[in-house]
């Protein structure tokens, strides 16, 4: 009997097109997925419009510029705070991220902010942060 398993090919990920975003963050950029049927913009990236459901979505840079809809700060003694925001771009979706170099005491849910990209570990990928605008 033939083993099944050589032959069988490897699953492929749903999301194997996000490739382009990290791409596009190492040089600088930020990318959203737009939809060619609809026209809606949408993020996370995915091969499906989440709108009307068309593939025909296409990668679009974006202009980085924002202003933070929610956010939280981890605070612990001695340390620096931790904060995690939804912000909301000017192209109008909505993305988890961090904000960075900013007192977290000074920040507020509609305050400016722009992208910036950082490595955080030598080694790891280059990640779309926000910073006070």
């Amino acid at each position: 009997m033939a083993d099944v398993n050589k032959a069988r090919p490897e699953p492929k990920s749903p999301q194997m097109d996000v490739e382009a975003f990290w791409a596009a963050a190492e040089r600088g950029e930020l990318l959203i997925k737009e939809c060619q049927a609809c026209g809606e913009p949408h993020f996370y990236p995915r091969m499906v419009c989440p709108h009307c459901l068309s593939d025909r979505v296409k990668w679009r840079t974006v202009s980085g510029r924002g202003e933070i809809y929610s956010y939280s700060t981890l605070m612990r003694k001695g340390q620096p705070g931790h904060t995690i925001a939804f912000v909301r771009l000017e192209e109008g979706v909505t993305l988890m991220t961090n904000i960075i170099d900013a007192d977290p005491h000074n920040l507020s849910i509609g305050q400016s902010v722009r992208a910036v990209f950082r490595q955080l570990k030598e080694d790891g990928p280059t990640l779309p942060l926000f910073v006070p605008a």
